[in-house]
């Protein structure tokens, strides 16, 4: 039997986070009650994040992934910020995904960039669910080598 904070540990830590002035969290509420539901850990830090903010989350939580869920169409300018932030941190194992209207035309710039996957409107959320757990399970087998 696993200890309790073996059992903790053991499960995956999702930071659920809102960058910019964006001021709709419907979607990133509904990604962060999947998660949860599906036997995760999420933080989700509300509103009106800088991306300093949610890389000061990130660490604090010992988070293994981080969701940016941005409607603004600042996606080109925040979410390269949060993947500079972590990378100065010296974070290299926190899967990164990014979910709201995100064009077609930017998707593979961001995945260069660093970024895991992108889930844009009407994803379904076992699909997202199902992405982070076999992310996170990849990046901690790499861990381990």
């Amino acid at each position: 039997m696993m200890s309790i904070a073996a059992e903790q540990k053991s499960k995956i830590r999702v930071v659920v986070a809102k960058p910019g002035l964006d001021g709709h969290d419907r979607g990133a509420k509904i990604i962060a009650r999947a998660l949860r539901d599906a036997g995760m850990e999420v933080i989700y830090t509300g509103l009106h994040q800088t991306p300093e903010q949610i890389v000061e989350t990130v660490i604090q939580e010992d988070a293994d992934a981080v969701g940016l869920s941005i409607l603004s169409g600042a996606h080109m300018t925040l979410v390269p910020r949060v993947l500079t932030l972590l990378r100065e941190q010296g974070i290299d194992d926190v899967l990164v995904t990014v979910g709201g209207t995100i064009p077609g035309e930017d998707v593979e710039e961001l995945k260069q960039l660093g970024v895991a996957e992108v889930f844009t409107p009407g994803a379904p959320t076992q699909a997202i669910v199902d992405f982070i757990r076999g992310g996170v399970s990849d990046r901690g087998s790499e861990r381990l080598l």
